[in-house]
């Protein structure tokens, strides 16, 4: 029985092939195994580019919904008002009504109530101060408690990982794709935060609020 398995064998090889004991089993283990990497290198990008203008620790905050500010007068005849930024990117202050404070600098949210009290007080000049700036982003993919997190400005990719729990043991530290809207185009960079893990310095990447920080699967 095994004589004729081994004729039949020998009669599907190629004309003119012969294989010695071993080198079939060898030769398809080495196939299979470049086809296994081909199909993971296949998943793989290169890494993307930083993405423009990052904020830094000390890029002027730009008001947005959510943001708790106090203004303080120095005319005593207004208390000091304390509120939050409404969704519509509004607050209410006394004797002007309404005015919109998302989107501004802080200091020239300043300037523009100086000048919208020029007249209704006697003095006129105005601080404002950002008590609360929290900003809402997403941790997604192979993160430990993965969804929606909010933080206080400035916060590092590394730290709003860290308050997803970290990576898991299927994420991959050096491939960390970032993604933030950029003048309403949709726009993602990678990070690699495996030497920082290492003890290695790098410059930190900052986060903005809206931002959402995908965690790739490791390959090994």
């Amino acid at each position: 029985m095994t004589q004729n398995s081994r004729h039949t064998w020998d009669d599907r090889q190629w004309p003119g092939t012969s294989y010695p004991t071993g080198e079939f089993p060898r030769r398809s283990f080495l196939i299979a195994f470049l086809v296994f990497a081909a199909l993971m290198c296949g998943g793989c990008q290169s890494p993307l580019p930083p993405l423009p203008n990052p904020p830094g620790p000390k890029t002027p905050v730009r008001l947005s919904p959510g943001d708790v500010i106090k203004v303080a007068y120095a005319d005593e005849t207004i208390p000091d008002q304390i509120q939050k930024i409404r969704r519509d990117g509004k607050v209410s202050l006394p004797l002007i009504g309404e005015v919109t404070a998302a989107g501004k600098r802080v200091i020239d949210f300043q300037h523009q109530l100086v000048n919208s009290y020029d007249g209704k007080l006697d003095d006129n000049e105005v601080l404002v101060t950002l008590e609360s700036g929290p900003a809402t982003i997403i941790v997604a993919g192979f993160a430990t408690y993965p969804g929606k997190i909010t933080v206080d400005r400035p916060t590092t990719v590394y730290q709003a990982i860290m308050q997803a729990g970290g990576v898991s043991d299927y994420g991959s530290l050096s491939n960390i794709h970032l993604t933030r809207i950029i003048n309403g185009v949709q726009r993602t960079e990678t990070i690699n935060l495996r030497p920082s893990i290492r003890g290695t310095p790098i410059y930190p990447e900052y986060v903005q609020d809206g931002d959402v920080i995908y965690i790739s699967r490791s390959l090994f």
